[in-house]
């Protein structure tokens, strides 16, 4: 009898000889198999996606090339996704075997890939189908899926590669994008192309020269222009009116390998003066000239994260963050971002051109860090954390830029400015008659106003943190800007100093300005309330206090009932508007009496009035100045504005 030792052998001479025979009969027969393999194809982009994708001619060349010419991909009743007229690549006849299938090499010749949306609908929609048969209960592991789907994809980028007459086609609803490659050579890791550039809009010449090597997972790639002129982003500028361009970005990858579950991406980032023009974020280009990106992304089975040893730069702002997508138990979205300690001059300088235009000019002392602590859960949202802390030493401001702050405490000229267009000018000191100081206003409009937009005005710094969180929890749950979180230092700032325009620009710097204002001790409490007494808006041209007891009640400020006041604390958040609470007849609406007795009741709750003040006040409000004139239009009940700190305890 055999021994074991040679049955081994025996069995490994036939699975040798049986192998041989196999890898002969796919070579002498590899045509037909390539042949029946497109076929296969053409059923399935037939019958799965409504297409028809045919080879004109395909064959083998050598040992491990093969050679497919004229290759179409069209949408039944729809625009040609793919032609393309040449393709030559070679693989490895092992790697096809174990189904890790990598590109050696790719030639392309003459083609297109074209993107279409018109009224019939787009020509790629098939291809966006999700896939059904996966369960849709079924928790995915972010980290695997990551890395499958990228590993596939740079297996797929050959080692060597050249591209002739290629373009990528854009057409949506009319704006169309063309990027067109005369010519693409990958060649010892060194990478190289001239991409023209069209739109409806533009026409330009990038460039993309640097290292890459799609097997060990790395990349250094530049992109710039091929004159001196910036590099414009296409199709956002017609689709969105977003306007952007830079001198240059480099994009590296360091990094992308699994280590113990997880999923690790280095490497870095850097664009130089990045310019974006959108009438949502400012009223003129925004520039940012450095900013650099080193990120360390991890994904796990159930997070994705931007690790904290990241950083990020912003001219000679240093930022480390941190965010997380977690969903281990509940949907947790966390953010934390730390400005390491630096000089407060260099954090003004670095900030974007275009984006703080008052702070041009200012100069500052000291030195300053930043942290803040983020975390919202899907589930629990009135957990919402929210900690902000600056750290200062020394800090002050030794010149201020167009926003001077100190003139809040002399006299000077407002002018509100409506839809763009400068309103009257309005002398905010004794020389107006109409001015009014804090001690001529009857206190139960101070308490009023108070307790109705801002009632621990007198104790914060410009903001309040809870009221914040409130806010965040609203937002995100509407997801929109449902609510925001507006103290009286807001709004005065935003009358006296900025505009009324609604964009990220402004928003910000109504941000820095209330707290410079607030924690440099600038103008005092009853300083800055007596100024927004006197500056803000109370009805259709109607500014100041003053001006308002008479167009209302033909009074002095001083002499103002309890119900006169809790009136005027109503209309603070929408005054052009204060017809609405009227009917035909001049008689408050039932909506309208129920805010100011919620109001009025609040503020006997906090002992801001007694009982006796309330004596002889339920006679009802009588409008006998000029406003009386706008009651006679006919108007619809209008809901209470989302700016008051209270909106969200009113129940109509």
């Amino acid at each position: 009898m055999r021994s074991k030792k040679q049955k081994f052998f025996l069995f490994l001479k036939l699975f040798a000889v049986l192998l041989l025979l196999a890898l002969g009969g796919m070579y002498f027969f590899r045509d037909s198999l390539l042949q029946k393999a497109l076929n296969k194809a053409e059923h399935k982009f037939d019958k799965e996606y409504d297409c028809r994708f045919s080879v004109k001619q395909a064959n083998f060349i050598g040992i491990s090339g093969v050679e497919m010419h004229d290759i179409v991909l069209i949408p039944k009743n729809a625009d040609t996704l793919l032609s393309v007229q040449k393709i030559k690549t070679s693989y490895s006849l092992l790697e096809l075997l174990t189904g890790d299938i990598q590109l050696k090499n790719l030639e392309m010749n003459n083609g297109f890939i074209q993107l279409v949306k018109n009224e019939n609908g787009r020509n790629f929609d098939a291809f966006l189908k999700r896939d059904t048969t996966e369960q849709s209960n079924e928790k995915r592991n972010y980290a695997k899926l990551a890395y499958r789907l990228l590993s596939k994809a740079l297996n797929l980028v050959p080692t060597e590669m050249k591209l002739q007459n290629l373009s990528l086609r854009m057409d949506d609803m009319g704006r169309k994008v063309t990027l067109h490659m005369n010519d693409l050579q990958l060649e010892d890791h060194q990478l190289q192309t001239a991409i023209h550039v069209k739109t409806n809009t533009f026409s330009q010449n990038w460039n993309i020269k640097g290292f890459a090597d799609p097997r060990e997972m790395k990349a250094d790639l530049k992109f710039f222009n091929s004159d001196t002129s910036k590099i414009q982003l296409p199709y956002i500028d017609e689709r969105f009116g977003l306007k952007s361009s830079f001198d240059n970005i480099r994009l590296k990858l360091d990094k992308l390998e699994m280590e113990s579950g997880e999923l690790h991406i280095d490497g870095f980032t850097s664009i130089d003066n990045f310019t974006i023009n959108h009438p949502k974020i400012a009223k003129k280009d925004v520039v940012i000239q450095n900013a650099r990106f080193d990120y360390r992304f991890l994904l796990g089975s159930d997070f994705i994260s931007i690790d904290s040893t990241s950083s990020a730069q912003l001219n000679k702002i240093k930022v480390r963050p941190f965010a997380e997508y977690n969903t281990e138990a509940d949907t947790i979205y966390k953010l934390k971002i730390d400005i390491q300690k630096m000089k407060a001059q260099d954090f003004i300088t670095s900030l974007p051109q275009g984006l703080f235009t008052h702070f041009e000019g200012m100069e500052a002392e000291g030195m300053f860090d930043y942290q803040l602590d983020f975390e919202y859960n899907k589930n629990k949202p009135n957990q919402l954390v929210f900690d902000s802390k600056l750290n200062k030493e020394n800090l002050r401001i030794v010149k201020y830029g167009e926003a001077n702050l100190a003139k809040l405490n002399g006299e000077f000229t407002y002018r509100a400015i409506d839809k763009g267009v400068e309103q009257r000018p309005i002398l905010v000191g004794p020389a107006n008659p109409n001015y009014t100081p804090l001690d001529q206003i009857s206190p139960y409009l101070e308490k009023a106003v108070l307790t109705n937009e801002d009632p621990s005005f007198r104790r914060h710094r410009g903001f309040i943190n809870e009221a914040f969180k409130q806010s965040i929890v609203k937002n995100i749950r509407t997801k929109k800007f449902a609510r925001g979180a507006s103290t009286i230092s807001m709004q005065l700032v935003k009358n006296v100093f900025l505009t009324r325009e609604k964009t990220l620009s402004r928003k910000l710097e109504e941000i820095l300005l209330v707290y410079i204002l607030e924690n440099n001790r600038i103008a005092s409490k009853s300083r800055m309330l007596e100024v927004y007494f006197n500056v803000i808006e109370w009805g259709p041209n109607v500014y100041g206090i003053g001006e308002a007891a008479q167009f209302y009640f033909q009074k002095r400020p001083s002499d103002l009932t309890l119900n006169e006041c809790l009136y005027l604390a109503s209309i603070v958040p929408k005054p052009k508007k204060f017809m609405w609470q009227f009917d035909n007849e001049g008689n408050q609406k039932p909506y309208a009496k129920k805010n100011q007795n919620y109001i009025k009741n609040l503020m006997l709750r906090r002992a801001l009035i007694s009982s006796d003040d309330t004596i002889g006040q339920s006679v009802p409000i009588y409008i006998s100045g000029h406003a009386r004139s706008f009651l006679k239009l006919k108007v619809v009940q209008d809901s209470i504005p989302s700016d008051s700190l209270l909106v969200d305890e009113f129940d109509f």
